[in-house]
């Protein structure tokens, strides 16, 4: 089944170079694009997209505000995917307490573009992970959150080892392999082994969800 895009983004020259990227995807369509937020709200409404590929930076209300009202209207399932060069805490925290499923910054691979909108499609969640220590110190209010306790959660994770928890809290710091290793005074092959053992346990695709699921889950 085709995914059905909805482009947002104020820049011509942007949107054309956008769309130019799906043109080797043919299991997805931009089916409209708006250069402003009251337009992308509208043609959202009528068009019933699966995603909504959203800048931040537009001349009337911003792509956040879009968003929340995409999203209050959504009766349709769509998912919002903030793509943009924008890297502000307050602009990160906003964008996902308004609702967005992806933050996305626009330096990121073609393809890997491509994966995100997939698994976003299917209810991921995908945050970059330049973005993730951004949310770190703001998690209440941002990511919708169980709101577990520590206890809660090692409880639920009780396969985790406690060194698998200090490599975790390093990994939603946004620490490579490398400065866990340097941290932990460790191998970078031991801590690589232990992200991997985490996202295992974790039952999440790769380190950024291990970072959210951490975050939305209570743990740090």
């Amino acid at each position: 089944m085709v995914i059905k895009i909805i482009l947002v983004e104020d820049q011509k020259l942007m949107r054309i170079g956008l769309r130019s990227l799906f043109d080797e995807y043919p299991e997805m369509e931009i089916i409209a694009e708006a250069e402003n937020g009251k337009d992308a709200v509208e043609k959202s409404r009528l068009l019933k997209p699966d995603i909504v590929l959203m800048d931040i930076g537009l001349p009337d209300i911003s792509g956040i505000e879009a968003t929340k009202r995409i999203l209050e209207q959504n009766s349709f399932d769509t998912k919002v995917i903030m793509l943009t060069s924008h890297i502000s805490d307050s602009e990160i925290n906003d964008s996902l307490t308004a609702g967005a499923n992806g933050y996305v910054l626009k330096d990121i691979n073609t393809e890997f573009l491509m994966m995100i909108i997939k698994t976003i499609k299917q209810g991921a969640m995908w945050i970059d992970p330049k973005v993730v220590p951004f949310i770190k110190d703001r998690n209440s209010g941002v990511i919708p959150a169980r709101q577990m306790t520590r206890a809660g959660f090692r409880q639920t994770h009780a396969n985790l080892t406690q060194r698998e928890y200090e490599v975790l809290k390093l990994v939603v710091d946004g620490q490579t392999n490398n400065e866990i290793a340097k941290t932990l005074t460790i191998s970078e092959h031991t801590a690589k082994a232990h992200v991997c053992n985490i996202i295992q346990k974790l039952v999440v695709d790769d380190r950024t969800q291990a970072a959210v699921k951490a975050l939305k889950e209570g743990l740090v």
